[in-house]
């Protein structure tokens, strides 16, 4: 069964003929495109086609726990000439991934997540602009000469390495439905900061940008206000900061004037010598903490604003969930070659998405918001919903299916019951090796 049926068989879930419906499908023209980039696809036919390669990468996203082959079996994928129970050779699984190249995965994913993730939903809005949010992370990969030597490693200065070649991922997110704007990989010796200002294209108009303090600097901040109309952001002030106050417009809100960096400047000599941002603080716990931002005072009130930046903490609860609920906190990704593990990824942020979408049209269609869908069962819900239609005729009660679906969804919404308060605790490092955590301490 061709993934574009497979795709159309989820109702018009993904289909962007008619934004107007929450029944959106992918288009059959978008997997097309994205497979007419694997070069060797079309040489000739193979006995597993390239479509039902991109359902198994898919596949493997959501169900990490299972090997490569289990999961063609459970998505009802099998090579032309064989039966539907009868396994794939596993080198020949393999053999297909390569043949397919992580390139069509990265565009089908760059295609969906450019309309999902700036669609906006009632009462989504924060006093009329989008929120978004930039935040960088670290993924494992399987340890071999390989894919240490494309991707790196951390203290790659000294003769100690980390165990695990590591792959740099920096994302644009949407705070409030959690679907993936765009996202950037490079290996670890990648910069975050460049990797970023990739992504500020994807930023649309009326929106504020939350970034953590590392992503501070003129030019990117710049970008964002000048990439658009109405494009604001928001970031944490960083303690080296020397700052000229130029008006003061109450207790805990001022216009400052700083100087941008002569290395900022050598990079990109369009920079002024200086520019002036303003600073909002407020006390959080005792101290007292303050924020820069391009809002202007008048519009937004300090309060507001600070009130705003804890909505920052969304986006690492959307990397939770990919780390944790959908990669069951593995060690480290699963593929051992460089193509693969670009194709694992990008698969990985696909699924993510689709999961991410589906329960956000779960939740308006219960009149709720995208937020309090609770992850984990939906994504469980979905991957036993799609084994189930993997096994029935695509083309019977598929509006019923669909409807059934987004009902099971529907019943997952969070409680919102306060949580236990825990102290904070140091977590152990992964490891390659197994660790006794009953183990008597030394003396």
């Amino acid at each position: 069964m061709p993934i574009q049926q497979q795709l159309l068989d989820l109702g018009e879930l993904f289909n962007f003929s008619d934004l107007s419906t929450f029944t959106q499908n992918i288009p059959v023209e978008w997997v097309a495109s994205a497979l007419d980039l694997s070069a060797q696809a079309t040489i000739r036919r193979r006995r597993l086609p390239s479509d039902q390669v991109l359902w198994l990468v898919l596949g493997m996203a959501l169900f990490r726990d299972e090997p490569v082959h289990e999961v063609a079996k459970r998505l009802n994928i099998c090579a032309q000439g064989l039966a539907s129970d009868q396994l794939l050779a596993r080198s020949g699984v393999t053999e297909a991934r390569k043949r397919l190249g992580a390139d069509p995965v990265e565009h089908l994913f760059r295609q969906t997540a450019k309309q999902w993730g700036c669609e906006r939903y009632e009462g989504d809005d924060w006093k009329g602009l989008q929120v978004f949010a930039v935040v960088g992370a670290l993924l494992r990969t399987p340890d071999s000469p390989e894919l240490r030597e494309h991707f790196g490693s951390g203290n790659t200065g000294t003769e100690r390495q980390t165990p695990f070649p590591m792959l740099r991922l920096v994302a644009l997110m949407n705070v409030r439905s959690h679907v993936i704007v765009d996202a950037q990989l490079s290996p670890y010796r990648g910069s975050e900061m460049r990797l970023a200002e990739t992504c500020l294209a994807q930023i649309p108009d009326r929106s504020i940008t939350l970034f953590d303090k590392g992503f501070w600097g003129a030019d990117l901040l710049l970008s964002v206000v000048a990439g658009g109309t109405d494009r604001h952001w928001l970031i944490p002030t960083r303690k080296s900061l020397v700052m000229e106050e130029v008006e003061r417009y109450s207790e805990h809100d001022r216009l400052v004037r700083m100087r941008v960096s002569p290395q900022a400047r050598k990079r990109n000599p369009s920079l002024p010598m200086h520019w002036e941002v303003r600073e909002v603080s407020y006390e959080r716990h005792g101290k007292v903490r303050s924020l820069l931002t391009s809002l202007p005072s008048g519009r937004y009130s300090a309060g507001a604003v600070a009130e705003l930046y804890l909505e920052r903490w969304e986006i690492e609860l959307g990397f939770r969930d990919i780390k944790s609920s959908m990669q069951q906190n593995a060690v480290t990704l699963r593929s051992k070659r460089v193509e693969l593990v670009y194709q694992e990824v990008w698969g990985l942020l696909l699924a993510y998405n689709i999961i991410r979408r589906e329960a956000s049209q779960a939740a308006v269609a219960f009149g709720r918001a995208p937020s309090d869908i609770r992850f984990k069962p939906a994504c469980q819900y979905i991957a036993v919903q799609l084994i189930v239609m993997a096994a029935a005729n695509p083309v019977s009660a598929t509006g019923r299916r669909l409807s059934e679906l987004r009902g099971g969804i529907g019943g997952l919404f969070l409680d919102h019951r306060p949580r236990p308060a825990r102290p904070r605790t140091v977590k152990i490092s992964k490891t390659r090796y197994p660790v006794d955590r009953k183990a008597a301490p030394l003396k």
